[in-house]
């Protein structure tokens, strides 16, 4: 005896081919979309840590300075008129009588940061364990794009006249140019206080 297939059976034929595709499409942009966030994150991980690494290098050199005004007679040896750039990691440092905005030509008032990048004043400062081009990091971390740096502005006594305020201002790059961070202290060194080596 033969069988026919019902009309309706036939009608079926394919669908589950079809229903399939369909699945394996919807699958597979899923998973592409997937992967791609991923690369997505990784991305934004990795700003996020080059942004951290200029914020620390700007620190860095932002303590030291803070550091560099205890030590030896610097702060009582007065400000200049800062020109050009010094190298901490010499032994030099300078107190500027101008502002960092004015001294760079910017507008009165200006913000620190609308200053280009690096500085033509101020103090280069490479901690020790730092990589940068031409001077090899101990850490193992990618070099940083150039090396941090500060700068001192004497503003004059203190408003609790017990001292002499400064303001320091920093800046670190992270491994590109186009990563960096600038930071700022108004940092206060009373008058007759003497550092003896407990920093």
């Amino acid at each position: 005896m033969n069988a026919h297939p019902s009309p309706w059976a036939s009608a079926q034929r394919g669908v589950a081919l079809i229903s399939s595709l369909l699945l394996l499409i919807i699958i597979t942009i899923l998973a592409l979309s997937m992967f791609r966030s991923f690369g997505t994150q990784e991305k934004i991980a990795g700003n996020l840590r080059e942004k951290d690494r200029a914020l620390h290098a700007a620190a860095s050199a932002q303590q030291y300075g803070e550091w560099w005004l205890t030590q030896g007679n610097n702060a009582a040896i007065g400000a200049v008129t800062c020109a050009g750039t010094l190298n901490a990691n010499l032994g030099q440092g300078q107190i500027c009588k101008q502002t960092l905005p004015k001294a760079l030509g910017l507008a009165a008032g200006s913000p620190v940061t609308q200053a280009p990048l690096p500085w033509t004043l101020g103090v280069t400062y490479v901690p020790p364990t730092m990589g940068v081009p031409g001077v090899a990091g101990s850490n193992g971390d990618p070099p940083y794009f150039g090396p941090p740096a500060f700068y001192v502005t004497d503003l004059g006594q203190a408003g609790d006249g017990a001292g002499e305020a400064y303001q320091i201002d920093a800046y670190g790059y992270g491994s590109t140019a186009g990563t960096v961070a600038v930071v700022e202290s108004t940092y206060e060194v009373a008058q007759g206080v003497v550092n003896r080596g407990g920093l």
